[in-house]
């Protein structure tokens, strides 16, 4: 299908969630009815609390509600919420009739789609709550209060916390700190994991049953044999000695009158990280023994109420875990696993009491983030035999995940599978793409029960893989008598449950192949951290949390993962100010002197506990994230400070992983002085914005002092005036002050023809790593150059993108040249996405900006795309935009959500030559206000859906089939 018959069909209203299907975006050409806002009516949608729907576990008194708005007719335009009102309340009944018997915030005189109580509110512990809202239009006509909404909460305080920590047995002592980097423990007979259970009696009729609990490392909860949650690798990874998060759960339909059981499995996760015997690990370190804390809360018919909490009266034994790690993978002997212990009057008086323990030491805190979840399921696409016995299963893709399988055979028969990102020249799964080996592999195992069809998975280890090599078990059809049959090989692509937020059609078929490769990565990396990788690391590596935050936010709902993150920082920030490279901390990069390497203390990765929250609170307006890393921010932001020698940070890791003479690594091209002043400079101009925005007026005039002698200095250091170059005249180097903002401007013209300059002589190939090609892409991005942008990403030798499709990678690689000795997996360099969303489609989201300005559509058409298109949805409601070329014509798609403005950048040279509808542009309804300013012109609209055309610019309007 040609790009001029597909034309980007743009579905109107469709829903970006968790299951969105691939098609494509359409473009919708129905008449537009002209209605002013002043007829117009709003009501409110999308209820979330603290960014969530329906949430269990909200353990804040002060918990932040949200909306989007929907209008009455969607051939509405300018429609605006003027003032709102929410309230919560203790019952359904109270929140449908609109009294807020816990909380009424009365008529609220603002156009923010939010509201927060402004006192702590009296909410108990593990208990259901309904909220509702409705909101004023602008011609002050009130709309009817929404259906009610609701949110359970967790445990309030730690005085409500009745349960104990409790163990299979006493502890051992864990590390004061994070363990070195060398890891020089020697190998552990691994300890089977352990079970434990309670059984109790319920003799009454039941209203509700909410239960609190976090397993750590990690648990599954299981009750009267079922599993009561869909989440998988529970709670999610913290420094456990500061913070520790429980989830909550309403099991009310998994219990009943009479006996019933609570039984946990309990597995290493990063709280007890051992080295095995012929295991791979990255790391060695320990919290102490596997341990639980539970709390149920028991709500009766009558009024009456009871608890269940971990105690010693719960019953302990080992498990059929027989080996679990979160490097090397696990063991699982199906004989030991007793028959029916997750269930009511299972024999347990030969297990033993459980034994009260101290806690880890951090604070318990409701996870306050979607779990890990099963999302898709793969089948393999071919299996082949490279030798006897041995069956290497190709699943189509590489992903984040675990095996399943289905067996059949005799007891004690152990069914091996080694998952891998390639091959080798033999057909055999190969791991050296993840450091491991044959002797340190990583790899799971089942061995059977022989009680007929077996069905497995691994439960607290996953691994990143395309290919599965199994032994112990032959394909059913082909195996011999006494074989143990396979009867069922699948992949399940695990990542954290965010909501999709954005979906892309780039109108080329290489671009969005890259971008398909980039969201690959990114999912595949998207737990309870943002993941370097997820097999040889799984490290919260934190530069890719800002650099990449365009990547994330355009394609996840990633607030409370954001959230979540900064708390890791903090919690890993040292007392002297430095924030370690990654977080949580759970290994120390030191040099041999036991001095802090540059793998631990490197500008450009500490910049993430400012630019990171930044990037939150510029995607979503909330500014609690800023007031909560504030103190952190400035403590490593004094650190940096005084680190600085003749104004010059001049250490860290540089460009990671540039393109150069040698092996990639720390920075070739780019000399660290100039990488880390320019985000030194970047994190002050940054934290003196945000201290503004805090009212925090003399610590903004401090650091804005600093920025501004931080940027004489590298000017007066690095930058060659003669030549119109800073520091080594590489792409990085270039960009990165083109970027920021820190090019004089009687020299950005000779900086930005230097980068152009050297791209085209590398005939469109890019030299910069995982800092620089950000900065190269933002800075081509905001010159307007979409053309070079165009020509970067599609070529199809190395490096580039194209070439790791080429080379048949499903998932981005860690290297641009795809090197197999490097991971096939990382999403460190998906900064692709900044321009494919937000230059080739346009939409780009700052709500730091004045509110006609926080949705900005500035489509960037170049020759060789007919159309391209993307909708998002924002913080405000459903942003879209889609353009084609037609004949001599761009034809421009605009949709603006309810309650928002929007700032319209189009190439014309006049607003004389733009009609909107069919009409002069002047004369349309919803046109707030038109500028010239050639070669563009910038409307302002308010919201609705906007049908734009104008002459194509002399070198675009050529035909683009």
């Amino acid at each position: 299908m040609t790009s001029r018959r597909a034309l980007l069909r743009l579905v109107a209203g469709a829903s970006l969630g968790p299951t969105l299907a691939r098609s494509s975006l359409a473009w919708a050409g129905a008449a537009i009815t002209h209605e002013t806002g002043a007829a117009a009516d709003v009501r409110p949608r999308n209820l979330r609390v603290e960014w969530l729907r329906a949430p269990l576990g909200i353990d804040t008194p002060r918990p932040r509600l949200t909306w989007t708005l929907a209008a009455r007719s969607p051939q509405m335009r300018s429609l605006e919420q003027s003032a709102c009102q929410a309230i919560i309340a203790s019952s359904r009944a109270a929140a449908s009739s609109g009294r807020g018997d816990v909380w009424d915030s009365g008529r609220l005189e603002t156009a923010a789609p939010r509201a927060v109580p402004n006192h702590d509110l009296p909410l108990s512990s593990q208990t259901p709550y309904w909220w509702a809202t409705r909101v004023w239009d602008g011609s002050g006509r009130a709309s009817p209060f929404s259906g009610p909404a609701s949110f359970t909460t967790g445990l309030m305080s730690a005085a409500d916390w009745r349960a104990r920590w409790i163990a299979a047995g006493p502890d051992w002592a864990p590390s004061p700190e994070p363990p070195p980097a060398v890891n020089r423990s020697p190998p552990l007979q691994p300890r089977p994991m352990p079970l434990l259970r309670r059984e109790f009696r319920i003799d009454k009729p039941l209203r509700r049953a909410v239960l609190s609990l976090c397993g750590l490392g990690q648990h599954e909860l299981r009750i009267n044999g079922r599993r009561a949650s869909a989440s998988v690798l529970d709670p999610g990874w913290t420094d456990y000695r500061k913070t520790v998060l429980y989830d909550t759960l309403d099991v009310s339909r998994l219990l009943r009158v009479g006996r019933n059981a609570l039984a946990v499995l309990l597995g290493n996760g990063f709280y007890n990280v051992e080295k095995y015997p012929g295991r791979y690990t990255k790391l060695v370190g320990s919290f102490g023994r596997p341990r639980l804390i539970l709390q149920l809360r028991l709500s009766f018919a009558d009024g009456t109420e009871a608890a269940i909490v971990s105690d010693a009266e719960w019953r302990a034994h080992s498990g059929p875990i027989v080996l679990s790690s979160v490097y090397g993978g696990e063991d699982f002997d199906a004989r030991l696993e007793p028959h029916g212990w997750d269930g009511p009057g299972f024999a347990d008086e030969r297990w033993v009491a459980a034994t009260e323990v101290a806690g880890p030491g951090g604070s318990l805190r409701g996870q306050g983030t979607p779990g890990i979840t099963v999302a898709r399921t793969l089948a393999p696409v071919a299996c082949t035999i490279p030798r006897p016995g041995v069956f290497v299963y190709d699943l189509g893709e590489n992903f984040a995940g675990w095996p399943t399988i289905a067996v059949r055979g005799a007891a004690g028969r152990r069914v091996r599978l080694l998952p891998g990102e390639l091959l080798d020249a033999a057909g055999l799964v190969t791991q050296r793409s993840a450091n491991a080996s044959p002797g340190n592999e990583v790899s799971f195992s089942y061995t059977l029960a022989g009680t007929g069809v077996e069905r497995w998975r691994p439960r607290f280890s996953y691994y990143g893989f395309r290919y599965l090599q199994i032994e112990g078990a032959v394909p059913a059809g082909i195996a011999a008598a006494g074989e143990p049959e396979l009867l069922e090989v699948r992949g399940e692509f695990l990542h954290a449950r965010l909501d999709r937020a954005g979906v892309l059609e780039s109108g080329n078929p290489l671009l969005q192949r890259v971008h398909g490769l980039i969201l690959q990565a990114l999912l595949s990396n998207t737990f309870s951290v943002l993941t370097d990788c997820p097999h040889r690391e799984k490290l919260g590596w934190l530069e890719q949390t800002y650099l990449n935050a365009d990547t994330v936010f355009y394609n996840e709902d990633a607030i409370t993962l954001y959230e979540k993150m900064l708390r890791d920082m903090m919690d890993s920030q040292l007392p002297g100010g430095l924030v370690p490279a990654i977080a949580p901390e759970y290994v120390a990069f030191l040099d041999a002197d036991g001095a802090n390497s540059a793998f631990r203390d490197s500008p450009e990765w500490g910049a993430a506990i400012v630019l990171s929250p930044w990037a939150a609170y510029c995607y979503t307006g909330d500014r609690r994230i800023l007031e909560i890393g504030y103190g952190a921010m400035r403590r490593y932001t004094d650190y940096l400070t005084g680190r600085a020698v003749g104004g010059l940070l001049d250490y860290g890791l540089g460009d990671w992983y540039d393109i150069g003479p040698k092996p990639p690594g720390e920075s070739q091209l780019t000399s660290k002085a100039l990488t880390a002043t320019a985000t030194y400079c970047r994190i002050l101009i940054t934290l003196a914005a945000i201290a503004r925005l805090l009212g925090k007026g003399a610590d903004a005039r401090r650091y804005s002092r600093l920025a501004a002698q931080a940027r004489r200095t590298l000017n007066a250091r690095l930058l060659d005036p003669d030549s119109g170059s800073y520091d080594r005249g590489s792409m990085t180097a270039n960009a990165m002050p083109l970027a920021i903002g820190l090019v004089p401007h009687r020299h950005r013209g000779a900086v930005l023809e230097k980068l152009l300059a050297d791209i085209r002589a590398r005939r469109n190939h890019v030299t910069a790593g995982d800092i620089g090609f950000h900065y190269v892409v933002l800075a081509l991005m905001e010159a307007g150059r979409g053309d070079v942008l165009y020509g970067i990403l599609t070529r199809s030798d190395p490096p580039s993108y194209g070439a790791q499709l080429a080379r048949g990678a499903t998932a981005l690689t860690e290297s641009w040249d795809a090197s197999p000795q490097h991971s096939q997996n990382h999403f460190m360099l998906g900064h692709a996405e900044t321009w494919l969303y937000g230059g080739l489609a346009g939409i780009r989201i700052d709500m730091h900006r004045a509110p006609e300005e926080r949705i900005r559509i500035a489509p960037q058409p170049v020759d060789g795309i007919a159309a391209a298109a993307a909708r998002y949805n924002c913080v405000l409601g459903t942003v879209a935009s889609a353009w084609r070329k037609e004949n001599d014509k761009l034809l421009l798609r605009i949709e603006v959500p309810p309650g928002a403005r929007a700032r319209i950048e189009v190439p014309a040279l006049a607003a004389a030559d733009i009609r909107e509808s069919g009409i002069p542009l002047h004369r349309a309804r919803g046109i707030h206000r038109i500028r010239e300013a050639a070669p563009k012109v910038f409307i302002t609209v308010g919201s609705g859906v906007f049908e734009l055309e104008l002459p194509l610019p002399p070198k675009a309007a050529a035909a683009d089939a």
